[in-house]
């Protein structure tokens, strides 16, 4: 099970490794630290970064990659739905009064100029 957050995970930067999915992103980041060589060899996929692979199959990865599917569903959702408590009621908010009257005071003109 994906969602398991006991199953063990592969790392990628050292493959004896077996990491319980809940531990590897911590996991990651000691690891990446502690075997800084093999983290320069690797890149880190823009949708989801527990997805290390070797910098030359980066563009392969990103055109294969399942997170990309729900990195774009999730852009069209939000983009375009508003959310349900907009939908249920209208907005209550209202601009707080305002007591500045920027024309005024250009009319009015100081003559003292602003100096940084």
């Amino acid at each position: 099970d994906v969602l398991d957050p006991e199953r063990l995970i592969q790392c990628p930067l050292v493959k004896h490794h077996q990491i319980r999915a809940r531990r590897f992103p911590y996991h990651l980041v000691k690891c990446k630290e502690s075997n800084p060589e093999i983290a320069k060899k690797l890149a880190t996929c823009p949708f989801n970064a527990r997805h290390l692979v070797p910098r030359a199959d980066l563009s392969d990865h990103i055109v294969k990659c399942s997170d990309k599917a729900f990195m774009e569903q999730d852009g069209v959702s939000r983009c375009c739905e508003p959310p349900q408590e907009q939908l249920n009621s209208g907005s209550t908010w209202q601009a707080p009064p305002c007591d500045e009257d920027w024309e005024t005071e250009l009319l009015e003109g100081s003559e003292s100029t602003f100096v940084w």
